[in-house]
C-alpha cells in the first residue's frame, strides 16, 4: 500500500484506535470504519458474554472493514492476573509477578506463548503487554503485581522474554507503560501521576527495561500518562513532543511505533479535555491515539487534526511517517481481515492454564 493512495482522512484514520461500548457493532462503529477508516478497535470483556460471541464480534468488524485499503487491528490488553479481558470459559492466568517468582523465565516464556495462541487463534493481533514498569510498592498499585519485579534487569528480561513469545505467535507486543509506572503510587485512571524521581535516576531504573526491549525488537512502545517533574513541563509523557523525541527518537533510536494510553482517563479527560489532548497525542510524535468517546467527539478528533494538517499546524509529513510505520507493522504481521479465524479448543487451553496456576498455587 503507497501512502500517495491513501486521503488525508484516510491517513488521520490509521493513526486512531478506539473502544466499543455495547457487545454489537453499533452504527457509530460502522461509521468509524466505513467512512473514517479508523486503524483500529481495542475490545474489553464487556464487549461480549462468551467466547463464541467474542470470535463472532471479531469477525464481523474484519468484514466491515474488508473493503478498505488497510486491515484493522484488533488490539486488547491480555496480561492475566487482574488485567485478564478473556469471556469466561478461559481460565484466567496468573499475574505477572507470580509467575516470574514462582516459575522464572520458564514459566513467563509459557504463559506468554498461551497468551499468544489464544489471541492469535482468536482474531486478535495487536496485545498491548508486556508491563515493563518496575515493581516498588503492594500487590494492589497501580503496576503492582502486574510487574515481573522488583530489579530492573529481571523485569527486562522476563519481559523481552514475554514480548518475543507474543511476536513468535504473530501477536504485536506493545510494551508499557513508559517511561515507567513504578515511580508513582497514583494510578493515571483517577488521577494525573507526578514523577518526582531525578531523570537521570529514572534513565538508570525506569526506563532501562524499555531500553533492553527496543534493543530486542520491540515493534510498539505505549508511552503512559506520567508527569516528570522538570521535564514533561505541564503534560504527561504521552503528550510531551520533546520528551517522546527526546528519549524514545533520539536517546533510544526507536524508530517503532509509539501508542498512547487511553485518552478517555479520568486524569486525561478532567485536566485537558478531548479537543486539547487529542491534538497534544497528534503534536507530540505518537502514532497511534488510543481512545473511547462517543461518536460526535470522535468525527470532531478526526476533523479537528484534519484542519491543523490543512493549515500546516500539524505537517502532513509527520502524519505520513506515522502511517508508514503502521502499514509496515501490519505488513510484517501479514495481518489481514480475510483470513479464517480458527479459534481455540477451550478445553485444551484450560488444562495447560490450570497447570501453570498450579505451580502458582491458585
Amino acid at each position: 500500500m503507497d501512502i500517495k493512495e491513501l486521503s488525508l482522512q484516510e491517513k488521520i484514520g490509521q493513526m486512531i484506535i478506539i473502544g466499543m461500548d455495547t457487545n454489537y457493532i453499533t452504527d457509530r462503529i460502522k461509521d468509524m470504519i466505513l467512512k473514517y477508516k479508523i486503524g483500529g478497535i481495542i475490545l474489553y470483556r464487556k464487549n461480549f458474554n462468551t467466547y463464541q460471541d467474542m470470535l463472532k464480534l471479531i469477525k464481523n468488524l474484519k468484514d466491515l472493514n474488508r473493503k478498505n485499503k488497510i486491515p484493522l487491528f484488533i488490539a486488547i490488553d491480555q496480561e492475566g492476573g487482574r488485567v485478564n479481558r478473556m469471556p469466561r470459559e478461559i481460565k484466567n492466568l496468573p499475574s505477572a509477578n507470580q509467575i516470574a517468582i514462582t516459575g522464572g523465565e520458564e514459566l513467563v516464556r509459557a504463559s506468554a506463548n498461551i497468551t499468544g495462541q489464544i489471541l492469535r487463534k482468536s482474531g486478535f493481533n495487536l496485545n498491548f503487554s508486556p508491563v515493563l514498569d518496575i515493581k516498588r510498592f503492594e500487590n494492589n498499585h497501580a503496576i503492582g503485581d502486574r510487574s515481573f519485579g522488583s530489579d530492573k534487569e529481571e523485569v527486562a528480561k522476563f519481559g523481552i522474554t514475554a514480548m518475543k513469545e507474543l511476536q513468535k505467535n504473530k501477536v504485536i507486543s506493545a510494551i508499557k507503560h513508559f517511561p515507567g509506572h513504578g515511580a508513582t503510587k497514583q494510578d493515571s485512571h483517577n488521577f494525573l501521576p507526578v514523577i518526582n524521581e531525578k531523570i537521570e535516576k529514572l534513565e538508570k531504573e525506569d526506563m532501562y527495561p524499555f531500553e533492553q526491549a527496543i534493543k530486542n525488537g520491540a515493534d510498539v512502545v505505549l508511552v503512559g500518562h506520567l508527569l516528570i517533574k522538570n521535564i514533561t513541563g505541564i503534560y504527561p509523557a504521552s503528550l510531551s513532543r520533546k520528551f517522546i523525541a527526546k528519549y524514545l527518537r533520539m536517546k533510544y533510536r526507536y524508530n517503532g511505533v509509539i501508542i498512547t494510553d487511553d485518552l478517555k482517563m479520568k486524569a486525561i479527560k478532567v485536566l485537558y479535555g478531548t479537543k486539547l489532548s487529542v491534538r497534544k497525542a497528534f503534536e507530540a510524535g505518537n502514532d497511534i491515539i488510543v481512545f473511547r468517546y462517543n461518536s460526535k467527539k470522535e468525527v470532531e478528533v478526526i476533523e479537528q487534526i484534519m484542519s491543523l494538517v490543512k493549515k500546516g499546524k500539524i505537517k502532513e509529513n509527520r502524519i505520513n511517517k506515522s502511517v508508514k510505520r503502521i502499514i509496515d507493522l501490519k505488513n510484517k504481521y501479514e495481518i489481514s481481515d480475510t483470513e479464517e479465524i480458527q479459534g481455540i479448543e477451550i478445553e485444551k487451553v484450560n488444562k495447560e492454564i490450570e497447570t501453570i496456576r498450579k505451580k502458582c498455587n491458585i
